[in-house]
């Protein structure tokens, strides 16, 4: 993201860029976020892909683009956000249409998401 070390204050402006991102299917511009070697979880990446978990920038990219690439633009809502920065994490909670998620991202020194994993609800 910045190259910087995330703090309270990053954390809140990655999580309206992140959000805004998302609203317009930005999928490049989310994925910028995000380091070579993440690794992100999501029950949808099973459904899609036979793996919960996909590995790398440039698979995750691709992911999002078979698995949202369609839609063009998401209201996507965030309900709450927390950071804790012992562990460098951020929580988000968010809405679309009718479905609620809570999403973790762990960054690293840099400001780069390096894991994520969201868990889906109605």
């Amino acid at each position: 993201m910045s190259g910087r070390k995330m703090d309270r204050a990053a954390a809140e402006r990655f999580v309206a860029a992140w959000c805004a991102s998302w609203r317009r299917v930005d999928i490049d511009a989310v994925v910028a976020h995000f380091a070579d070697d993440a690794q992100m979880r999501s029950p949808l990446a099973l459904s899609l892909t036979g793996s919960p978990v996909v590995t790398g920038a440039e698979n995750i990219r691709a992911y999002w683009r078979e698995a949202y690439g369609h839609i063009e633009s998401a209201d996507l809502n965030i309900l709450s956000w927390s950071w804790d920065e012992a562990i460098a994490r951020l929580t988000v909670w968010w809405q679309l249409g009718d479905t609620r998620a809570s999403e973790f991202m762990d960054f690293d020194d840099a400001g780069r998401v390096v894991r994520s994993e969201a868990f889906y609800g109605k």
